[in-house]
């Protein structure tokens, strides 16, 4: 009985103490990355985000947005992200510490969302057209298996009152009734401000020195 109780203990103590070192090995590497101010532009990177982003961003998680996409861009040799244009270099650690809730999603049913603001890696992706791709997703994406939100707009007819700033451009068959118009929701503004602005483009110099890939040795050197 004494030997059964001495290794229950030997083998408790072994799986804490391993419990143990993997959290403060983690926290030593990732809990203490804070921001980078730029010493040329002086940007603090990685940027907080907005208020009204934030809350957009209880809207992203509460409608599930993260069982269809990702947030988690791979690095060249582990992957086509980069191919795919889903971002202009892997993701670092220090891109989520502004994340109270991370994101980092496991299927790409759809694509990943991690860079969806950048606008030089997806032009023409605006406020405009993420209204009409959550509103009616085939309008602007023929083919695509994305539900609609459409409990994220309200449809109500234009005569009595001034046109909404915020009416989303529709047309063909996704286009509201003669004298109506579609308008987004404030959780549609806040959920559209915070996609717009998901964009990793800033190359900490820490990261990236180290993840440059080691130059080869010149012939006849050593």
């Amino acid at each position: 009985m004494r030997n059964g109780l001495l290794l229950f203990l030997g083998v408790f103590g072994a799986l804490a103490l391993s419990w143990a070192g993997l959290l403060m090995t983690a926290n030593r590497q990732l809990g203490h990355l804070g921001q980078v101010k730029d010493p040329i532009d002086e940007s603090i990177n990685p940027a907080l985000l907005s208020g009204v982003a934030n809350e957009g961003l209880l809207v992203y998680q509460d409608l599930g947005c993260v069982a269809c996409h990702t947030q988690q861009v791979r690095g060249e040799g582990y992957g086509a992200d980069l191919a795919r244009k889903w971002g202009q270099r892997g993701g670092y650690a220090r891109d989520y510490i502004r994340d109270h809730t991370v994101f980092f999603g496991s299927r790409r049913i759809g694509p990943d969302l991690r860079n969806e603001g950048n606008a030089s890696l997806h032009a023409g992706v605006d406020a405009d057209f993420l209204y009409r791709l959550l509103y009616a997703p085939q309008s602007v994406a023929p083919g695509t298996n994305m539900p609609a939100y459409p409990f994220l707009f309200d449809v109500h007819p234009v005569k009595g009152r001034q046109r909404s700033d915020y009416a989303v451009r529709l047309t063909g068959r996704a286009a509201p009734p003669e004298g109506y118009e579609v308008v987004p929701t404030p959780r549609a503004r806040q959920l559209v401000t915070y996609l717009l602005s998901l964009k990793d483009t800033y190359d900490y110099p820490i990261e990236k020195s180290r993840n440059a890939p080691a130059e080869e040795p010149k012939e006849g050197g050593h």
